[in-house]
């Protein structure tokens, strides 16, 4: 899943592809580099960020949904706003993906289960703006796989179709480091949730802060992708659906040497 930030302020690109032409041709390029799906989204979620309104939120990501899934892409539009959604799917988008997983607008779930389209819920505590105040778990992946499979149980009530449902365990959202690398750690325990998931590591501030002095700034986040793409290794080897990234190249070089190597036979022949 390659990402198509619509946004001023997002962490990893903000502006970069601010424009919606701009933002339809990093889409575009993102195809070409081998994404099998864009995610599309006009708000950040970065920690402290401020939520645009609902009528720029739509300004922003709909002709860049219409260019590309004209173009025949999958898209997904990442919104936690149901009118946002609903307008996205009509202008052909085909996945949604929440990171309040549901819980910042009550009419979601409603907008999903009338279309029937697949729904990324995120496990997630509150808003960007005051969310790492809430990183506080007793044992983060037990805590985690408990609200994100009682969010599961809500919203298949609510008429969700659970075999279209996929969860994320959030990643960056009300977590420290170490709540991010005991999740990567023990994500076969949410992959066993039963669920599809999604991995979103791409470029978040705790892999900036590998090999760097303790109290030194993490390095820029165009600089994550070779920890992002060790990341997405081991969240496929341990049976996750989808990993949702920057820069789709990366990751994709590093899933195929895996692959490769796994499906490599006993014997050996010369070459190259």
């Amino acid at each position: 899943m390659g990402v198509v930030n619509v946004t001023p302020d997002s962490f990893s690109d903000g502006g970069e592809w601010f424009e919606p032409a701009a933002a339809v041709a990093h889409g575009r390029e993102l195809l070409a580099q081998g994404a099998d799906v864009l995610d599309i989204g006009g708000e950040s979620t970065r920690p402290g960020a401020q939520r645009p309104s609902v009528e720029e939120e739509l300004r922003r990501v709909l002709p860049v949904i219409e260019a590309l899934a004209a173009d025949g892409a999958v898209v997904c539009v990442d919104t936690m706003r149901a009118a946002v959604a609903t307008r996205a799917l009509t202008a052909g988008a085909t996945i949604v993906n929440d990171v309040s997983g549901g819980l910042a607008d009550d009419a979601m779930a409603s907008v999903v289960a009338d279309t029937g389209v697949p729904f990324v819920a995120m496990h997630w505590r509150g808003h960007s703006a005051d969310m790492q105040s809430r990183a506080a778990y007793r044992d983060v992946v037990a805590d985690v796989c408990a609200e994100l499979s009682a969010r599961a149980r809500d919203l298949v009530a609510a008429g969700v179709a659970a075999d279209r449902l996929v969860l994320d365990p959030g990643f960056g959202f009300a977590k420290l480091a170490h709540h991010n690398w005991s999740l990567l750690r023990h994500l076969d325990r949410v992959v066993d949730l039963g669920h599809p998931v999604l991995v979103g590591t791409s470029r978040k501030t705790f892999l900036g802060r590998l090999g760097v002095p303790e109290g030194g700034a993490p390095r820029p986040p165009a600089e994550r992708d070779a920890a992002t793409a060790a990341t997405s290794v081991h969240a496929a080897r341990l049976g996750a659906w989808g990993v949702r990234v920057h820069h789709v190249p990366s990751t994709l070089d590093a899933l195929r040497a895996t692959a490769a190597i796994d499906h490599a036979g006993d014997q050996s022949t010369d070459g190259e």
